[in-house]
This record gives structure tokens, C-alpha cells and sequence, in this order.
């Protein structure tokens, strides 16, 4: 059964813990801590320094699952860090992939990974602040983004690379996934946020009413993640009933 997140206020609140638990998860990617190759989706991966690690959360890999690639179809992940979502989309039948990172090695880890799965000819990576490096005219069937939930204020600095990752100042690139995300797809495209429990529910809910769209919760499954438990959230993004379409 879905839910309505406005309507029902399905997402689990954060608390005061979600800041301490996202520090836990930035000094888990320490050089000390953080694999070189792993293993997910029953493929191997290398992960290059400094990428978001997706052997600490369930997240990459719950997503992954959920996810209803479109076979035949077009796919852009937005936040594709080691490339393990964008890869399975290609392996698994989408005939053009779009990967998206800030990150220029987040960029090349996914190029890495594609061109050690074969997919290269589908699969097209960029480095791009959301969508800016994506041509305004260009739709897709599905887009997804498994977020940086936890909210940092105005005043945080972004000092490692794996911190966008996990963190969102002011909850500014959610406003803009959500503001820009629905004038990217196809007739008949799909929207998708991966999101959790440590999120700030309330500040999404917001930017879900300003921007004149509705989410509704796909999947749930509760993990640990920073030694606590956290709820993973698979959100569809659509468009609310008398917003006008981009």
C-alpha cells in the first residue's frame, strides 16, 4: 500500500541524532575504513577514495532493488557516486543511462565501473550540480536520486567531497530536484527520491507544497545505518492535482 506523505506524514522524524549520525558516517569513510573493491546486486565494484561508500547504509542497495527501470527506456541518476544504481539500469535492459555527480571522482568511479561491466556504449556519465550539465531538452523516462537527507544549516562547510553525499545545507538541492525534476521527464515518466529517516520530514514536506508536487511511498524497509536504526524510503515524485506541467 503507498502512502501520501502530506497526507499521511508517513516519514519518520529525524530527531536531534541525525547531524551526530551523519559525522559517524563521514569518519566511516576514512581511508582506514573504506573498501577498495566490494561486492553488491551480486557484481564487484571498485570505489575510489573519498566516494560515498554504499557498504555503510542499505541504501544503494534497497534502492537498486526497488527501482522500476524502464526497459527500453531512458534513465538519469542524479547523485551516481560509485555507479552501482546507474550500471544495474544499463544491465538490466535501459537503452540510454544518464549519471550525474558533483564529484569528479564520484565521475570517473562510475566511468570505472561501467567500463568493468560492459555498459559504457549505454551508459554516459557528467559532472554536473544536479541537473546543469543536463540539456534542458532532454527527458527521461525515470529519474531518481538517493538523497543527502540530513540537513546541515546555512552556516555548513563542505570540507570532503563524501559530505555532499550525506549532508544537504539548508535543504537547497531538494528544493531544486524537486523544483526542476518533474520538467524533465517524458510523457509518462517516472519520478523517484530515495529518502530516511534521518531527514528532515518536515522541511521536505514543505518543499513538496512550494514547488506544487505530491510524494507518495513506494517501498520501506528499516536498516542500521551509524549504528542506529534508520528507515529507507523509496518516494515518488509527482505532479499535485491542479499544478500546471513545465
Amino acid at each position: 500500500m503507498s502512502h501520501s506523505l502530506i497526507d499521511s506524514a508517513v516519514l519518520p522524524r529525524a530527531g536531534d541524532n541525525a547531524f551526530r549520525i551523519g559525522l559517524q558516517l563521514v569518519e566511516l569513510h576514512s581511508e582506514e575504513a573504506r573498501p577498495r573493491q566490494f561486492e553488491m546486486a551480486g557484481l564487484q565494484w571498485q570505489l575510489l577514495p573519498q566516494v560515498f561508500a554504499p557498504t555503510h547504509t542499505a541504501s544503494t542497495v534497497l534502492f537498486t532493488e526497488w527501482l522500476p527501470f524502464p526497459v527500453g527506456g531512458t534513465f538519469l541518476e542524479v547523485g551516481c557516486g560509485a555507479g552501482v544504481t546507474a550500471v544495474v539500469a544499463a544491465l538490466q535492459g535501459c537503452s540510454r543511462v544518464t549519471a550525474v555527480d558533483i564529484d569528479p571522482t564520484a565521475v570517473r568511479n562510475t566511468e570505472l565501473n561501467a567500463a568493468r561491466h560492459g555498459v559504457l556504449d549505454r551508459l554516459r556519465v557528467l559532472r554536473s550540480d544536479l541537473y546543469s550539465a543536463v540539456a534542458a531538452d532532454e527527458k527521461f523516462d525515470l529519474v531518481f536520486w538517493n538523497s543527502n537527507v540530513i540537513f546541515a544549516p546555512d552556516d555548513f562547510v563542505y570540507t570532503r567531497g563524501v559530505q555532499r553525499a550525506i549532508f544537504d545545507r539548508s535543504y537547497a538541492a531538494h528544493d531544486r530536484y524537486l523544483r526542476e525534476g518533474l520538467g524533465r521527464l517524458t510523457p509518462g515518466g517516472r519520478m523517484f527520491l530515495g529518502f530516511n529517516s534521518l531527514g528532515d520530514a518536515g522541511r521536505l514536506t514543505e518543499l513538496v507544497a512550494a514547488s506544487g508536487a505530491r510524494i507518495t511511498e513506494r517501498r520501506r524497509a528499516t536498516r542500521h545505518a551509524g549504528g542506529a536504526p534508520v528507515t529507507f524510503q523509496l518516494l515518488e515524485v509527482t505532479r499535485s492535482s491542479g499544478s500546471k506541467a513545465a
